[in-house]
């Protein structure tokens, strides 16, 4: 199989598996989610899925649920009450103990709000996002106001990174995130322990959020994965 189909196979079966009327939803941003979205979108104009009350993590994931006629709101709304039942979403790497690094859309912000307020987290993934130690081959982001870019690449530079402001494509200049910060993205020479600097990231001032995803935290474990492989299989790992 290829890339394409180890996705949708993965995000069909968790979507099939766990979706269910009723639910306070979130749905994730990217090329896997995307699948996840459509399925639910399917199942609604289908009518065996009824009265989900969906969260969107961008403004990607927003209209794709335009287009799919799923009614969608936001977290501090008074049907979702600022939380979720069920968030899925895709991620970027994966180690082998399911911690994270997403953002790759530069939507982590919003993506980690869902995460860490929903009563179950799933990520859906093609067997090639699994990895032995994170940020070594794909970076992490992290998100800053515009006026800390400097100070904390400095920062991010002692913490062993090596730093590079995010580009835009088909635009001159930065990426903006919808939440009109830039993204530098990290990657180090060395494994290093995903929980502490995650921790350690955060606390730079002028830093917003960081896409790795580590748990566990006081209401919130590490995700549940469903990974499609290449021989048609879906693994899943809690």
């Amino acid at each position: 199989m290829d890339i394409q189909a180890m996705k949708e196979l993965a995000a069909l079966r968790a979507a099939d598996d766990l979706v269910r009327g009723g639910m306070r939803l979130g749905l994730g941003t990217g090329s896997t989610a995307v699948f996840v979205v459509r399925r639910v979108g399917m199942r609604l104009a289908a009518g065996d899925l009824k009265d989900v009350k969906v969260f969107v993590t961008s403004f990607q994931t927003e209209l794709e649920c335009e287009r799919l006629n799923i009614p969608y709101y936001g977290l501090n709304s008074p049907e979702l009450a600022g939380g979720l039942d069920l968030t899925i979403d895709g991620a970027d790497e994966i180690d082998t103990e399911n911690r994270l690094i997403k953002g790759g859309g530069g939507a982590l912000l919003v993506e980690k709000l869902a995460a860490y307020n929903s009563g179950c987290f799933v990520i859906v993934a093609d067997e090639s996002k699994q990895v032995s130690h994170l940020a070594l081959r794909f970076p992490a982001p992290v998100e800053v106001i515009p006026e800390a870019r400097l100070a904390v690449s400095r920062a991010l530079e002692k913490l062993g990174a090596v730093v590079t402001l995010r580009e835009a494509l088909r635009k001159a200049g930065p990426v903006i995130t919808e939440h009109g910060n830039l993204i530098l993205d990290i990657k180090f020479r060395e494994a290093v322990e995903p929980e502490d600097i995650e921790k350690r990231i955060n606390l730079i001032p002028g830093v917003v959020e960081n896409g790795f995803f580590t748990g566990p935290r006081e209401g919130w474990s590490r995700p549940r994965v469903y990974i499609g492989c290449g021989n048609g299989a879906v693994e899943i790992r809690d």
